[in-house]
């Protein structure tokens, strides 16, 4: 294995943690929210905010370094298991896109919290799925077809 792909191999295994961390981190806070007061809650959307960023900046590195991995070894992009990862990949951003600015915007015009947590909840949970079933794929590496 030549230091190229030893460097793009280690990029891409630490962009995959900081995609998926944030997220674990994510759970406590919103317990947290739900008693906290509105300037305590504001904070807490803050750092929300940041972590769904950084596993977004992340999830770029993951991209590159995983385009790059696929060119530079001998898998293909007929592989079954790169092929499924990928249709997830695509299904997670438009999930991504869709389930936490728009709700955090409506966390702050609610008058009950009680809805966008529940929803924030629910999103951080099938996110945290859809992300780990492309952490097996990508190291179970099974052969589908």
């Amino acid at each position: 294995m030549d230091i190229l792909h030893k460097i793009l191999l280690y990029l891409h295994i630490s962009s995959v943690i900081l995609s998926i961390g944030p997220f674990f981190v994510l759970l406590p806070m919103l317990r947290k929210m739900k008693a906290a007061h509105s300037d305590v809650q504001n904070a807490y959307l803050d750092a929300f905010r940041f972590a769904v960023q950084c596993a977004k900046h992340a999830g770029h590195v993951l991209v590159v370094s995983g385009i790059l991995l696929v060119w530079t070894s001998a898998w293909t992009w007929k592989t079954s298991w790169i092929v499924i990862t990928v249709l997830i990949m695509v299904s997670s951003l438009f999930f991504l896109a869709r389930a936490f600015s728009p709700t955090m915007r409506k966390f702050k015009e609610a008058i009950d919290k009680e809805a966008p947590l529940r929803k924030l909840n629910r999103s951080v949970w099938i996110y945290i799925i859809l992300l780990m079933v492309m952490l097996w794929f990508m190291v179970a590496k099974p052969v589908m077809w």
